[in-house]
């Protein structure tokens, strides 16, 4: 396919119902990266992430970081993409301690949705908000058929929270949610967010005013792709990452107000694995998909 095709198809939330239709559409990207790029570029500050420039039919765009790491290439992930179906299938048997099991589950989500979000790139220059909502919101799908696939219901939609006074409820208040686990019991709400950037404070605030005004404590969790945007240096043509990352933020609410119950990350930043709170508040999404989720089911 070109990268006309690859767009037009990547704009077409229909070819994203199921997962099927995510993993065909990241093979048939990765298989467009594979000898038909215009040029790879190699990120100045941190090595392992690259930028795909497109060819003149995309207008030479060039895309957001790709951290090669965690992106499969097209045999990779010809034969990873089976394993992931049957392990999301059997998430309850596996060997847990088994780091290529979690490889696979982290970075196999990483590569199909940073195939749809590079793609997106190919848009011209003056469609990036479409590029971003579009992006954002076929993470949060994918996200959820994720968790369908393990065999727990979820959905996205309105939670309405009665405001109750000398215990007359007086009127609703009504919050909107990437993801709501239970149906008249919530088990889980969350958020769903391709980064945390000017998002992370509402994640927090959001769980408190809502376990205030409910007078529950139902647990809030907040899952990531990556935290990493495009810089351009000084020197021409020459590319960097920033991190879009607040620890400022996290670290603040976290302490005073009330931490969250689960934050997690494709992509996740070195210094949430090393550093004081952050590392005890910051996962990898497998450790969600394993571990974390039957807890609050």
């Amino acid at each position: 396919m070109t990268i006309r095709q690859l767009v037009k198809k990547a704009t077409n939330k229909g070819n994203f119902t199921n997962l099927k239709g995510f993993i065909s559409f990241s093979k048939e990207y990765l298989s467009y990266i594979n000898d038909q790029l215009q040029a790879v570029i190699i990120s100045q500050n941190e090595n392992h992430y690259r930028f795909y420039q497109y060819d003149k039919s995309a207008n030479f765009q060039i895309t957001r970081p790709i951290n090669s790491n965690l992106m499969y290439d097209t045999k990779e992930f010809a034969k990873i993409s089976k394993e992931y179906v049957k392990i999301l299938k059997n998430i309850k048997t596996i060997n847990k301690k088994d780091p290529a099991i979690r490889d696979i589950l982290n970075n196999a989500t990483y590569t199909i949705q940073q195939s749809i979000g590079a793609a997106l790139d190919g848009l011209p220059a003056g469609k990036a908000n479409t590029a971003r909502k579009l992006n954002g919101d076929l993470f949060e799908h994918f996200i959820r058929l994720i968790i369908q696939e393990i065999g727990i219901e979820c959905k996205s939609g309105v939670v309405k929270v009665p405001v109750v006074v000398d215990n007359k409820p007086l009127f609703n208040m009504i919050y909107q949610h990437d993801l709501i686990i239970g149906e008249e019991d919530i088990k889980v709400i969350g958020s769903i967010k391709t980064s945390s950037k000017d998002r992370i404070d509402k994640i927090f605030i959001d769980k408190f005013l809502y376990n205030k005004l409910t007078e529950k404590e139902t647990p809030h969790i907040a899952i990531f792709l990556n935290d990493v945007q495009r810089k351009n240096t000084k020197k021409e043509n020459k590319y960097g990452i920033n991190a879009t990352f607040l620890p400022g933020h996290f670290k603040g609410y976290t302490v005073k107000l009330n931490p969250l119950d689960g934050v997690y990350y494709c992509d996740i930043r070195p210094n949430m694995i090393t550093e004081y709170i952050l590392k005890d508040h910051i996962k990898t999404f497998d450790n969600l998909l394993i571990e974390d989720i039957w807890k609050f089911v």
